[in-house]
C-alpha cells in the first residue's frame, strides 16, 4: 500500500502522481497523517490472482469512462521488477478501486473489500496509538478527532463524489439562493426544519445523498449540520429539467 496526498483544483482532484515503489510486487501498508489511503495495481493483482499485465490493460479501458464522469485520471506510478526493469502501475483510492472491482468475480471483489476493511481498521488503531503519546489536553483532542473523523468518513462515504447545491448552481450560472428557489417552485425539492429535501416522488432514484458536517464552538459545543448533495445522476436529471447543457 502507498499513500497519496489529496489535492484539488477547480473542484477536481489532481490524481497524477509519480514516485518509486519497492522492488517487491507486494506493497506494504504505509500510513501517513493527512493523506488518502491508496492501493497499487500490483497488490490488487496479487490479492485477486490476476496477471498484472492483464489487470493494467483492464484498468486502462475502465479509466476512459471514469475520466469522463469525474474529469480526473487514476494515479500513476512506476516500480522495478525482479530483472530491474522500470514498469508502470496504477495507484488507486478506495472509491477508484471499488469501481475497478465491478468487473471482478464475486470472490475477487470480496477479497478486495475485506482488504480495505483491514487497512482502515489498522489506520484507526495507529491514530489512536499516536494520540496516546501526546500531552493533555492535546491527547484528548487527538483521540476525539480520530474517532469523530472515522465516524464522519463512514457516514459521508455515500456522498463522497457528490456536489453541493452551490457547486451545482454554478454549472447553471445561478446563485445558490436562486437555484434552490427554482427547484422549490418546480416541485423538485422542499424546505423543512431548516434544510432542503428532495421531493417524495423523486426519492430512491439515486439523485441525492446526505452529507454531515460537525463543528465545535470555542466552548466545545458541538454543532451538526446535515445537508443534501447531488449525485451525477441527479445532475443529469436537473440538466434535463432545466434545459441547460452544463456538461
Amino acid at each position: 500500500m502507498k499513500q497519496r496526498k489529496s489535492s484539488r483544483e477547480d473542484g477536481h482532484r489532481i490524481s497524477k502522481h509519480f514516485f518509486s515503489l519497492n522492488n517487491n510486487s507486494t506493497m506494504k501498508t504505509n500510513i501517513i497523517n493527512h493523506t488518502v489511503q491508496t492501493i497499487t495495481s500490483l497488490e490488487i493483482a496479487e490479492l485477486t490472482g490476476k496477471q498484472h499485465f492483464h489487470l493494467m490493460r483492464d484498468i486502462r479501458k475502465m479509466e476512459i469512462a471514469w475520466e469522463k464522469v469525474t474529469q480526473s485520471k487514476f494515479g500513476c506510478s512506476t516500480y522495478k521488477d525482479t530483472t530491474g526493469r522500470t514498469l508502470p502501475c496504477y495507484v488507486l483510492t478506495k472509491t477508484e478501486c471499488l469501481y475497478i472491482a465491478t468487473k471482478f468475480n464475486d470472490e475477487a471483489r470480496a477479497k478486495l473489500v475485506l482488504r480495505w476493511e483491514e487497512l482502515e481498521k489498522a489506520d484507526a488503531r495507529r491514530q489512536m496509538a499516536d494520540a496516546r503519546c501526546l500531552p493533555e489536553p492535546q491527547q484528548i483532542l487527538a483521540l476525539a478527532d480520530g474517532i469523530i473523523g472515522e465516524g464522519l468518513r463512514m457516514l459521508n462515504e455515500p456522498a463522497e463524489d457528490t456536489l453541493t447545491a452551490t457547486q451545482v448552481a454554478k454549472t447553471f450560472n445561478m446563485t445558490t439562493l436562486d437555484f434552490n428557489a427554482v427547484l422549490r417552485d418546480m416541485g423538485i425539492q422542499y424546505r423543512r426544519h431548516g434544510r432542503w429535501n428532495l421531493s417524495d416522488d423523486l426519492q430512491g432514484r439515486g439523485y441525492t445523498a446526505e452529507r454531515t458536517h460537525v463543528s465545535y464552538s470555542l466552548k466545545g459545543e458541538k454543532k451538526v449540520k446535515v445537508y443534501m448533495t447531488w449525485t451525477m445522476d441527479g445532475l443529469r436529471y436537473l440538466n434535463a429539467k432545466l434545459g441547460y447543457p452544463n456538461f
